[in-house]
């Protein structure tokens, strides 16, 4: 792709999420969400491969269906209450509606279905933009609305989206798949607790972004999208195989690594707020998505690949990729939980 394009998209996939950051206004935060959209679906589509182009049509589709209803939401929001602020969301049945559509926009079960696919249509760069940085601006509109929000709404999305996460992944053999029903359990802790503790969502949103940076850039260092080329990765760099699958296992949420620490403080809240039969129900669903991350460490750590493997293997070439970003964010996705509290003195 020409670097002017490229910058040009690249900068505009910043305003929109910026624009909705800082938006007070329904049509400016809705803008805010259509540049992004519109911003990267050319990434998307710039490998000219018919996967590629049915990913970007069915994200452009879902992502437009989204915005049309929080367009129709906020509309109705301001015919009963003649309030364009996003803070008035008084009106049930447009913030029930409103809820939908961001739901639909980050992928939360059960408007789950297209994430999957789409991840599984894309370069591993962009499925890393698409799993970390497009869910920012939908996350700034749910926290600002949540307390406008039925709280039984935000629980069934949490739980339902937890659940589904880790059931979907298991029978995966794709890692493009398998990081989207990841992506999908994370995006169901950080709905569970945002009505009792935002500042809690944010940590999960942080690290949520952390770890999954670090697994897709792995993926790319090693050049790998399957389990069964997962085997390969050993011989030609032990030490990133070994520091992938402590990533894998920090998303998985065991400590001491980073992982553990949204998990920790999401059940420790939802205790204090008397509900343990949710924090039961999420611990155990936490289980079910643990399960296919340490399936992916056996496959990478504890077998050997077979002879007949169908996928190029990858020799010992030099890569002319950058490994400073991997660096950094593997060191955070293994390091951050003594940090803990430290970050949550700093956001609350």
């Amino acid at each position: 792709m020409n670097p002017y394009v490229l910058a040009t998209l690249l900068s505009s996939l910043g305003l929109g999420t910026t624009l909705t950051f800082a938006s007070s206004h329904w049509l400016l935060a809705w803008m805010g969400l259509e540049i992004n959209t519109l911003a990267i679906t050319p990434l998307m589509a710039q490998h000219h491969h018919p996967r590629a182009v049915e990913a970007t049509t069915k994200y452009f589709l879902t992502q437009a269906t989204a915005a049309a209803m929080i367009l129709f939401a906020s509309t109705t929001n301001a015919w009963m209450t003649g309030e364009w602020s996003i803070n008035d969301l008084s009106n049930p049945i447009a913030s029930t509606m409103f809820m939908a559509a961001l739901a639909l926009k980050i992928g939360l079960a059960p408007m789950h279905f297209w994430m999957p696919e789409v991840l599984q249509g894309l370069d591993l760069l962009t499925g890393l933009i698409l799993s970390t940085w497009q869910k920012l601006a939908p996350f700034a509109l749910i926290i600002q609305t949540a307390q406008t929000i039925d709280p039984l709404l935000l629980t069934l999305l949490g739980i339902s989206s937890t659940l589904v996460g880790g059931w979907g992944g298991l029978n995966q053999t794709q890692l493009r798949k398998i990081l989207a029903y990841s992506s999908i359990a994370h995006m169901g802790w950080m709905i569970i607790v945002i009505q009792y503790a935002p500042q809690l969502t944010l940590i999960a949103l942080g690290t949520y972004i952390i770890m999954t940076s670090a697994a897709f850039l792995t993926l790319k260092m090693s050049l790998t999208t399957k389990i069964s080329t997962l085997a390969t990765t050993w011989s030609k760099s032990p030490i990133l195989t070994s520091t992938t699958a402590l990533v894998l296992l920090s998303l998985g949420g065991l400590p001491p690594l980073t992982g553990f620490m949204p998990k920790w403080l999401i059940l420790q809240e939802l205790t204090k707020q008397d509900l343990p039969i949710i924090a039961t129900a999420m611990a155990l669903t936490a289980l079910i998505s643990l399960y296919f991350y340490l399936r992916l460490c056996y496959a990478m750590t504890l077998t050997i690949s077979p002879n007949m493997v169908n996928s190029t293997t990858p020799w010992r070439t030099q890569t002319t990729q950058t490994s400073l970003p991997l660096a950094l964010f593997t060191t955070a996705a293994l390091g951050l939980l003594p940090m803990a509290p430290a970050i949550l003195m700093l956001i609350t």
